[in-house]
């Protein structure tokens, strides 16, 4: 789900019966349709198969997705949209095995106002669910094969008469029915079910309990339960937002209630929900795209963003441990903390489910199937309990639930389809990734900077899938060449950078979302939430240099760069909070200079890192010795 979950639920609530009806079929329809797609029992060219999904999804995102906020009822405009979506859908799927074998370019006048009409009206259901800012990119890019000629240097590409770029984008394999529509309707649709069962079943309930009967009395407890629970929620949801509204509804209060400032609190769920789909074993199934990408296995890629993520994981609660010693915040009441045992008793099937899913990946490496039979077991399951077994009121809630998660993907990520035409057609991505590396002079680390701009730039939107494709295509090339890097990095470094927008000012949705329901100013959480999120700043530039840290290297390199990056990162908290652990308060301008001695310690390589060992170990003597020497004193 996304922030503008309200809004869709809304809109859904107050649908005329026959639509809400209608609503229900397709989503119902789509669904069945994608299982038995992907599992063969019907057969069907692909594309045959992306169009009867679209006319499922497409039309539902023009029945609950509004055009502006105040459209809570349905206003004519949009029934008009949905029926051309389903109109125009099924009419390309009567006709895609002459699309796909012979081709419609040059269009014949008719064709060409079908792809007119269908390019807006995709084009409105991503604006409509990421916004107008990511809508204009698709458009700018999506229409260079118009100007490509007019171009300089290494940017100028073909060009093609209007006709043929129009049809070129709407049923060319490289466009709108190419990566993008197999991406959804095969990798990620799988996922967005097992989500939706997920959240009717009640495992984010779950996850919390388990976080606040384990970290819940230690000092600064809600915050660590915040961090855990959306850490283990948000791999498995794939949703920043949906991640903050059902974990932070209950620890944000939590922890403004224990004694952190509104905006602490808020920002502390931001960073550990966005963390959450960067976290394996689901990663938001953007691991899946990787894997296709790059041509390699999906545990592939999950193996190598598990030490990165606990790195984020860890220093985002060494961060809210030192704040909470600092100020003097303690834990929970222990008669407020739900018992571990009676937890695990009541939800054990969530974690039998998750052992499951991970098994499935990486030991049977059933891949895109694997959600489907984790989904399966989890229907199964849900019938031990009372509490999680899915009544048809469940049932409705499930189907509503996964619809919605379908229908925002297909909104956001399909007009991504114009952009990787834009550049393919006209043959500029080859010419872009040198123009790329002609501009950065050949320097990989101005490259990098250029690139990890244009991650946070196309991140706006808020959907990392969608950002991460088009940079595979234009950006990782370029990087790749210039340094001679290793792919797999490069292309977790694009997963990781597509992020940082979600709480990186001036957008930062997430933690304007976190701060939303704190009750605290937004930009004030947006600008916390970059420090307690610091690591995921520095810690991708480190992994694409030291490939070890991902597991790319020997045993020793990995075991020793970990080390150091948690010692690093410790002292780096101990710099933003002013304390740290085993020593005490960090005062004045010792407080910079631990952040430089745990930058210097994380740094990949041996002559930097003995450097920053060395002086924290005078800091920490000295901080230690005067803290002791000031205690003494007042006793």
């Amino acid at each position: 789900m996304t922030s503008s979950a309200p809004k869709e639920s809304s809109r859904l609530n107050s649908l005329p019966r026959p639509l809400y009806g209608l609503f229900l079929f397709l989503s119902a329809a789509g669904i069945l349709l994608a299982i038995l797609f992907i599992f063969g029992y019907i057969v069907m060219i692909d594309i045959a198969y992306f169009l009867l999904l679209f006319a499922c999804f497409l039309t539902n995102a023009f029945l609950i997705l509004p055009a502006r906020s105040r459209d809570i009822r349905i206003p004519w405009y949009d029934i008009l949209a949905a029926t051309l979506a389903f109109s125009i859908s099924i009419y390309l799927f009567r006709h895609a095995w002459e699309i796909s074998q012979i081709g419609w370019v040059p269009p014949t006048r008719l064709n060409l106002i079908v792809a007119l009409i269908y390019t807006v009206l995709v084009l409105e259901a991503g604006r409509r669910m990421a916004g107008s800012f990511y809508v204009a990119i698709c458009v700018i890019i999506g229409a260079y094969p118009l100007y490509a000629e007019f171009m300089p240097g290494v940017l100028s590409g073909l060009s093609y008469p209007f006709d043929y770029t129009i049809a070129l984008h709407t049923f060319g394999t490289e466009g709108l029915l190419g990566l993008p529509a197999r991406v959804v309707a095969i990798i990620l649709i799988g996922f967005l079910i097992f989500a939706g069962v997920l959240i009717t079943t009640g495992a984010g309930d779950f996850f919390l309990k388990i976080a606040m009967a384990l970290l819940g009395g230690y000092r600064g407890g809600p915050a660590k339960v915040a961090t855990v629970a959306s850490g283990f929620f948000g791999s498995l949801s794939g949703s920043v937002f949906a991640n903050i509204s059902s974990t932070g509804s209950v620890t944000i209060p939590a922890m403004k209630k224990l004694g952190y400032p509104p905006h602490y609190a808020a920002a502390i769920e931001a960073c550990a929900s966005t963390g959450g789909v960067l976290m394996p074993p689901v990663m938001g199934a953007v691991a899946f795209v990787v894997a296709m990408v790059l041509n390699t296995e999906y545990y592939t890629v999950m193996i190598a963003a598990t030490i990165p993520s606990l790195l984020f994981y860890f220093g985002l609660i060494m961060q809210v441990d030192a704040y909470a010693a600092r100020v003097g915040l303690q834990g929970m009441p222990r008669e407020q903390l739900p018992s571990f045992k009676k937890t695990i008793q009541e939800g054990w099937r969530f974690i039998a489910v998750l052992f499951f899913l991970i098994w499935g990946l990486v030991y049977m490496r059933w891949e895109a199937l694997a959600p489907f039979y984790a989904c399966l077991l989890m229907i199964f399951l849900s019938f031990f309990s009372r509490s999680t077994m899915l009544t048809p009121r469940k049932l409705l809630q499930a189907l509503i639930s996964v619809s919605a998660l379908i229908t925002q993907t297909v909104a956001v990520v399909l007009p991504i389809g114009y952009v990787i035409a834009g550049f393919n057609v006209t043959g500029t991505s080859a010419s872009f990734t040198a123009g790329l590396v002609s501009a950065g002079g050949g320097n990989v680390y101005l490259i990098l900077l250029m690139g990890i701009l244009a991650c946070y730039v196309l991140g706006m939107a808020g959907m990392q899938v969608a950002a991460y494709i088009v940079l595979a295509v234009t950006l990782a090339p370029a990087l790749i060449a210039a340094g001679n890097l290793n792919p797999l990095a490069v292309h977790l470094l694009i997963t990781y950078y597509a992020m940082l927008s979600m709480i990186t000012p001036p957008v930062a949705a997430g933690a304007f979302l976190a701060a939303t329901i704190a009750g605290a100013p937004p930009m004030r959480t947006a600008f916390q939430a970059m420090r307690l999120g610091v690591v995921i700043y520095f810690v991708p530039l480190f992994f694409v240099f030291n490939p070890a840290m991902i597991l790319q290297g020997s045993i020793g390199a990995t075991l020793f760069y970990v080390l150091t990056c948690i010692i690093g990162i410790t002292f780096i908290s101990a710099g933003l909070e002013g304390y740290l652990v085993g020593v005490g308060r960090v005062k004045g301008l010792w407080r910079p200079w631990m952040m430089i001695t745990g930058l210097a310690i994380s740094f990949p390589d041996i002559m930097v890192t003995a450097a920053g060992v060395l002086l924290a170990a005078v800091a920490t003597s000295i901080i230690f010795f005067n803290n002791r020497k000031a205690s003494t004193s007042v006793i």
